[in-house]
């Protein structure tokens, strides 16, 4: 296990009077592996772990600005009390005691009166501490936590992939096979690097130089390197997928020993498809139909193929069956658990212990949208989770329940839920609201109690990577303590025990220690905090052995428990409901398709931006718009642009590129201004989910709402005062 010995012993004589801890760096959830420099007991330099499998030494802007983020002089170092009216920016410092004792008193004052399901918990994506914001519902006793990727982002593809092969597959950067072939589907990995897949596992991929088909609406690095682009219409996923697949199928260009021996529906799937050619996608997905088969032909042909998959095709309410459709394109090519294509993880982790077997029946039967999204909320779940818009609704209105509490560690909430407006209003309504975070927020402003958060370099954790994974087991360990911050870990513990709760008291290293020895890991926290990482040994073709983890022990390409749960068993396509086919009333007024989410490499969705060496190198939010669009409605490079659907308006500035069509305009996400004044910090400005939708109608089997393919219009605006 002492893999890095040597180096460990090189690193801890880096200087007299400097100490050096190995840590896997949390600014997003890549987990590359860090070095953290510590001088009389601060932080004073970050650099890449070169032992790293995961980064072999390199670190991303953010990464490397991980100093100024720690030592920033706006972090919250203590807990704060309200004064005033919720939002009227009037505070008070108080003590830990303090904030812990009123945050158990008002919070077991709401379950008594109300009931446990009446306190809902937040959290945001990929953080440290996500599940333990669920482990600590489930020993409150409530149903109802939520984050906004688990209905919009990974976990529809978590969920549709374990009931499709048994387990989530993962692209394959580290056995040592590099792919033959890549197919980036609404991912830029590059610049967002997500889940252990980090952008520079993606960069030395490319070095080995594969060929690339790229699905995208806008010209990105990888379009450019791309021997095929297709430049399909936001939101028409669906339909892409279901036409390559008729092209795969009906020229037969799958695997047919592989088919015919590991899946189950192939002749279903075979019939079914038959009706989606090219040229019916055509029109509907903008992309050639002899480029929908060129891409068809070039992933089939080239083995080891990958599929380096986004969320982009989670933003639409039929983003399961566009999942479902996607991952048969693998199946059928047989580039699943294959060195160089696609694999299932290892599991060098155990399973997080989420105490769910906490709940009743009775009380996981009220999570709210549990009973109509099965895959989000029911049995379908890997780890169930409630419905954010009818959580909004139960704060605002009381329906089907009132929710009168929201504890919210490591989100703002206003830049990342959809439909700002009628989250900012579902907020103001609550009796009770606590907010744990790095620093100030328009959200932590409407918290009643503020909890001064540590950053990933101040806390012990464990990170099994890629996520679900788990083939690489990395320590990320406290290296540092800012004024009176915690970790969000320890928060939960703390106010368990002060509530006396049953379950989850256990402290942070004993559940750190259960998850290594669930994994098979012969070791402790304190034994991996040495070498940094462990890296589990890669075994292909799994199934081989045991069949795949699903009712038929096959890939199952008609799906035996969508059936059983009254869901489609086969992929279908379906027009987003907001969107020029769907809706050509409502294009009269917003004639232009808009799209969101390409990532910012200098910032995690709405994280970094009062770092100044970052907001240097992206100062203001951009939207994307096509030279003719612009020229249409006056608009020129470096202008502010109003931009507005039928839920509100926003202002970015335009970036004119003929890397996007033009019918379609993109915006950035995530953005306020920390540098604008309290309690606002300009959240009502730029911020993209102003524009977007979390309304039905909802995808029937995860709740999504339509985040992209929106309908929206453009006009020059003034210029910023």
């Amino acid at each position: 296990m002492n893999i890095n010995v040597q180096q460990q012993n090189h690193i801890d004589r880096a200087g007299d009077d400097t100490q050096v801890f190995k840590s896997v760096c949390r600014s997003c959830h890549g987990g590359c592996g860090a070095l953290l420099h510590v001088r009389e007991g601060k932080l004073v330099k970050v650099e890449g772990d070169r032992a790293s499998p995961l980064n072999h030494g390199r670190l991303c802007p953010i990464g490397l600005s991980t100093v100024d983020l720690v030592n920033h002089p706006d972090r919250l170092q203590y807990p704060k009390r309200r004064r005033g009216p919720r939002g009227s920016g009037d505070w008070q410092r108080i003590s830990w005691d303090e904030a812990l004792d009123e945050i158990s008193e008002r919070v077991l004052a709401i379950r008594d009166k109300f009931g446990p399901e009446a306190i809902a918990l937040g959290t945001g994506t990929g953080r440290h501490h996500i599940r333990w914001v669920s482990r600590f519902g489930h020993a409150l006793g409530t149903p109802n936590w939520s984050e906004p990727g688990f209905a919009q982002c990974f976990h529809p593809r978590v969920n549709t992939s374990i009931l499709t092969f048994g387990d989530f597959p993962v692209s394959d950067f580290t056995s040592g096979t590099p792919p033959a072939c890549i197919l980036y589907w609404g991912h830029n990995p590059v610049f967002s690097g997500p889940d252990g897949e980090t952008r520079f596992n993606v960069l030395e991929a490319l070095e080995h130089n594969p060929r690339i088909i790229v699905v995208d609406p806008r010209r990105t690095g990888l379009a450019e390197k791309a021997e095929i682009w297709l430049q399909l219409r936001p939101g028409s996923d669906d339909a892409l997928a279901l036409a390559m697949l008729n092209v795969v199928i009906g020229e037969k260009l799958y695997d047919e020993p592989f088919v015919t021996q590991w899946t189950h529906g192939f002749e279903a799937l075979r019939e079914h498809v038959k009706q989606f050619t090219p040229e019916w996608a055509e029109p509907i997905t903008w992309v050639s139909a002899d480029k929908i088969r060129a891409a068809a032909r070039l992933f089939a042909r080239t083995k080891p193929a990958m599929m380096e998959w986004g969320c982009a095709i989670e933003h639409t309410p039929k983003c399961i069956q566009t999942i479902r459709a996607i991952s048969m394109l693998p199946a059928l090519t047989a580039n699943v658990d294959v060195p160089g294509g696609w694999v299932f993880g290892m599991h060098g982790l155990g399973r997080f212990p989420s105490l769910i077997e906490n709940l009743t029946p009775e009380v996981n039967a009220k999570r709210l949208g549990a009973d109509r999204f099965k895959l989000l909320g029911g049995e379908g779940a890997d780890l169930p989770a409630a419905h954010i818009p009818t959580l909004l609704q139960a704060m605002r209105e009381g329906k089907p329940y009132p929710v009168k509490a929201f504890l919210v560690f490591g989100n703002n909430t206003l830049t990342t839920y959809a439909n700002t407006s009628l989250v900012y209003e579902s907020l103001m309504k609550l009796d009770f609201m606590v907010c744990a975070d790095l620093f100030m927020t328009p959200t932590a402003e409407l918290a009643d109690i503020v909890l001064p958060a540590a950053a990933w370099s101040e806390l012990d954790q464990l990170a099994g990577l890629p996520t679900v994974a788990a083939n690489v087991v990395l320590a990320q360990q406290k290296a540092v303590q800012i004024g009176e911050c915690k970790p969000d870990e320890e928060i939960f513990v703390e106010l368990a025990r002060r509530m006396k709760l049953p379950v989850g008291t256990e402290s942070v290293k004993e559940v750190l220690d259960a998850q290594l020895a669930a994994g098979g890991l012969r070791m402790t926290f304190d034994q991996l905090k040495q070498d940094g990482f462990y890296k589990v040994p890669f075994k292909p073709r799994k199934y081989e052995e045991k069949g795949f983890r699903t009712p038929t022990g096959k890939i199952e390409l008609y799906s035996t428990r969508f059936e059983q749960m009254g869901y489609a068993p086969l992929p279908y396509y379906e027009e987003p409901p907001e969107s020029p086919l769907a809706a050509p009333e409502v294009a009269k007024d917003y004639p232009l398709v808009l799209t969101s989410g390409g990532r910012i490499p200098f910032f995690f969705n709405s994280e970094h931006r009062q770092i100044d060496k970052l907001r240097r190198a992206h100062r203001d939010p951009i939207a994307e718009i096509h030279p003719d669009t612009a020229k249409r409605y006056g608009i020129v490079k470096g202008d502010w642009m109003w931009i507005e659907t039928r839920r509100g308006g926003m202002r970015q500035k335009a970036k004119i590129t003929d890397g996007i069509d033009p019918r379609v305009i993109h915006v950035q996400h995530g953005w306020w201004f920390p540098d604008q004044p309290a309690p606002q910090y300009g959240v009502w400005q730029s911020n993209a989910n102003l524009l977007t939708d979390n309304g039905p109608p909802y995808d029937p089997a995860m709740g999504t709402y339509q985040l992209r393919a929106l309908l929206c219009r453009v006009a020059k605006a003034p210029p910023v005062a």
